[in-house]
């Protein structure tokens, strides 16, 4: 089949690899706490360990990449019972592409053999540098297609929110209905959206309470129309986004 594609320049941007290599850990083998001045990527072949960032830890399992940027202190430690191996790329990188190696733990279908490929690195001489270059790119390519991806999951969980904040719904039940687990979901949510899935719902609940309350309803009334079961956790929170308690905006 013969075909012409019309690349598209999104932007200018660039990488350039610093350090490559794989190591099978020893159980409980640790890291850190320490701060690298570049990137740097580590994907699980297989095995499981926890990685600290930014105060939090996560579990990591095998086909998961953690993500280190610079000047960020991390902590990694294979775990002790079934230890990782993992495949690590460093680099330098400027625009765009930064905002996809944002998230802690990244999940992308199908870019395993992109790392398992990098190890091929070690057979040369001359062309070690352009061949990891073009593999990093290779990563950025999925990565991007998995964004893409991800944006129509941002989208089934915005029209989801705005059709049953009245119901109750959480952020479980939506990240369950979209067959995404939920800290996965979260994060996705707060790189598209700006702000955490919990407070987007509060937010729009709230919102919704004092449109409500402008019409002359009731705050009791108000409260069970936008979902809130429990009318004094409704009104304490009403007051954190209004600065008054839902019957002062009424009566307002």
């Amino acid at each position: 089949m013969d075909f012409t594609e019309i690349i598209v320049k999104r932007s200018e941007e660039d990488v350039d690899p610093v350090t490559f290599g794989r190591e099978e850990c020893a159980p409980s083998k640790g890291f850190g706490p320490a701060v690298r001045t570049h990137w740097l990527l580590h994907y699980i072949v297989r095995g499981k360990g926890r990685f600290r960032r930014d105060g939090v830890t996560y579990a990591v399992k095998a086909g998961e990449i953690f993500s280190i940027p610079p000047f960020v202190e991390t902590y990694y430690e294979a775990d002790t019972e079934d230890p990782w191996e993992y495949i690590w790329i460093g680099f330098t990188a400027s625009g765009q592409c930064k905002s996809l190696l944002a998230p802690p733990i990244i999940r992308c279908a199908g870019i395993g053999p992109v790392f398992e490929d990098m190890c091929r690195c070690r057979e040369m001489e001359n062309g070690k540098y352009a061949f990891l270059r073009s593999k990093i790119w290779e990563l950025v390519a999925f990565l991007q297609e998995a964004d893409h991806h991800a944006a129509g999951h941002i989208d089934k969980a915005l029209s989801l929110m705005h059709a049953e904040y009245t119901d109750g719904i959480n952020v479980a039940a939506v990240a369950a209905r979209l067959n995404l687990e939920r800290s996965y979901f979260s994060t996705l949510f707060k790189r598209t959206v700006g702000v955490s899935p919990v407070d987007y719902l509060t937010t729009l609940r709230l919102d919704k309470a004092a449109e409500l309350l402008g019409r002359g309803e009731t705050p009791s009334t108000a409260a069970v129309s936008v979902g809130y079961a429990d009318y004094c956790h409704f009104s304490k929170a009403f007051k954190h986004r209004f600065g008054c308690s839902p019957r002062s905006y009424r009566n307002a």
